[in-house]
């Protein structure tokens, strides 16, 4: 079963995107938060096996909670989920430790398609041959 938690301002995309990820049983949602201070404490406690950031929230930025979350060498996949997909953050993003960086607006098939990719790096690790 693979752990996925979100990082995400949008109550709103939160649920589209629990609704959605709710279609994979081997993923199961472990977390979700508005707030980057939140999100930080979250991956902390959930170890998750993926995560989902925004870059903007209303106390901070999901780079700051990847930096966080690499400082402590959280080795999470994580897929930042963004409305601002601009080179110097996409840029950041990868130096700091994202494995992926989606557009919002066109990207959201991609994310999906993304973590159906994932599900048999973590659903083999239950089941080893």
């Amino acid at each position: 079963m693979m752990r996925l938690f979100i990082a995400d301002d949008s109550e709103l995309l939160r649920s589209h995107l629990v609704s959605m990820i709710s279609e994979f049983k081997e993923i199961e949602v472990v977390g979700q938060v508005k707030y980057a201070h939140e999100a930080v404490k979250s991956i902390r406690s959930l170890n998750p096996d993926v995560v989902i950031l925004d870059i903007h929230m209303p106390d901070g930025n999901g780079i700051n909670v990847l930096e966080s979350i690499r400082k402590d060498h959280h080795s999470a996949k994580v897929i930042i989920f963004t409305n601002f997909p601009y080179v110097q953050y996409k840029r950041r993003c990868i130096e700091v430790g994202a494995d992926y960086f989606f557009y919002k607006a066109t990207e959201f098939e991609r994310l999906m398609e993304v973590l159906k990719q994932l599900i048999p790096e973590y659903t083999s690790k239950e089941n080893p041959a």
